[in-house]
């Protein structure tokens, strides 16, 4: 889980802060040497680090904050303030060529994702209505070509490929042309991987570089890599002079240490980031709703962005017209299921809403929740059509067939029923109480 140890952390010391009524200097300055402990551990670069808390240490014992009847949310306020410059202050978005197509060359190391970032991208441009191309320009790596063009096939956005005989430079010039033949008006360039110790394969880069002359060069990086991303990041930038970084892997770096360093020591954006291992599992990067997360604030922008991608709006109203009809049943409440884990893990979406105090997170068995979800699925699954829409029908011999069909027992069958019968019943009531509001007769048992 990104950043988990220092979300915790970082939330302990500002629970000490709040709990003090007025702040001095000393309680300041013992904050800010936790809150740099806790960044050193997640990985931080430490002069990122040492410029961070001398900052906010500065702006902190200010006379504002003293005097202020909330010193605390005061201090947590400058901290969210000061995470927001270091990521980058706001959004930096593609630059998008007025004279298609946009050329994107992916750069980086061998291993940080760049061939599956390539087709993550290509889906991202598609749902903003873009017309991606990918280019198949790694010649290097084994089955590198065909990976490419199997991702491509999995979201329908066209692959250039001229084989692996051919030269990168000439397959990303070619593309070019075939870009602009067939109206696409992106062209993600997929390079080869290297060590940026490598001189001849960077002087390759270099001369893609000319040759194509690329709107973007995005540095892939793994995450999970702390300092040494940071450090890839300032080679390749030096050599190529990058436009931005992805960060890949984002989801299972629970230090965070690159995200918060790599703006502050290149100079240049983190642009996407990867969180998961589908094509879609690709977020724009926010600082500001990257520092809320941190800071354990929640980021409820990127839950609704994520609910409004995965939930069709037309089923939503039919699913609650059904709701307030009472013909709600198992077919529409596995739908509905399904339609939840597009969002992601249920651990991350609880992460994402405000107040949550992810210590506590740990208290919860999310895992034996997602096992639960997947006996759920697999109970109704087995069922016919007929018994999702009527669940009454289910007798015992039923039961047996659909236990064994799931691969579950007759109690986690029994239970599933029960349950969805109690809340049947629960919305049933809600909706007669609505019912009841509306024409002004609903009365409470005790004002009878």
């Amino acid at each position: 889980m990104a950043f988990e140890g220092l979300t915790q952390k970082l939330q302990e010391t500002f629970r000490k802060l709040r709990g003090k009524g007025k702040l001095t200097e000393k309680d300041v300055k013992e904050a800010m040497r936790e809150v740099k402990l806790a960044l050193l551990e997640a990985d931080v670069n430490y002069k990122v680090v040492k410029d961070f808390v001398n900052s906010v240490t500065e702006r902190a014992i200010g006379q504002e904050v003293m005097e202020s009847l909330t010193p605390g949310q005061h201090v947590i306020k400058i901290v969210h303030e000061e995470l927001v410059n270091l990521m980058g202050a706001k959004e930096s978005k593609i630059n998008i060529s007025p004279k298609p197509p946009t050329v994107i060359m992916l750069v980086g190391l061998q291993g940080a994702g760049k061939t599956t970032m390539a087709a993550k991208l290509a889906l991202h441009f598609k749902r903003n209505n873009k017309h991606p191309l990918l280019v198949a320009a790694d010649v290097y790596r084994p089955a590198a070509i065909k990976q490419l063009q199997i991702l491509g096939g999995q979201i329908d956005i066209p692959v250039f490929a001229l084989g692996d005989k051919i030269s990168p430079i000439d397959i990303a010039k070619a593309s070019i042309e075939y870009a602009k033949k067939n109206a696409r008006d992106i062209v993600i360039i997929d390079t080869a991987g290297r060590l940026h110790v490598d001189e001849d394969l960077m002087l390759e880069l270099e001369s893609i570089k000319k040759e194509v002359e690329p709107n973007e060069i995005l540095l892939v990086v793994d995450a999970m890599t702390g300092q040494d991303a940071v450090n890839v990041a300032e080679s390749f930038n030096q050599r190529l002079d990058i436009t931005g970084v992805i960060l890949t892997k984002l989801d299972g770096d629970t230090r965070g240490g690159a995200a918060l360093s790599v703006k502050a020591i290149t100079g240049k954006p983190i642009k996407f980031v990867g969180i998961g291992e589908k094509l879609s599992d690709l977020e724009i990067f926010y600082p500001d709703r990257m520092a809320s997360r941190i800071l354990g604030m929640g980021d409820i922008l990127t839950l609704i962005e994520k609910a409004q991608q995965a939930i069709d709006e037309k089923k939503a109203l039919e699913m609650q017209q059904k709701l307030e009809k009472q013909e709600f049943t198992l077919e529409d409440f596995l739908e509905q299921m399904q339609q939840m884990k597009k969002l992601g893990s249920l651990k991350d979406l609880i992460r994402m809403i405000p107040g949550i105090d992810v210590s506590k997170l740990n208290d919860i068995d999310f895992e034996e929740n997602e096992r639960e979800m997947v006996k759920i699925e697999a109970i109704i699954k087995s069922m016919t059509k007929e018994e999702r829409r009527n669940p009454s029908i289910i007798n015992s011999s039923r039961k047996k067939r659909i236990a064994k069909g799931s691969g579950t027992s007759i109690q986690d069958v029994n239970k599933l029923l029960n349950n969805f019968e109690q809340a049947r019943k629960m919305i049933k009531q809600f909706s007669d109480i609505q019912k009841h509001m509306k024409k002004g007769k609903f009365k409470f048992p005790f004002f009878k």
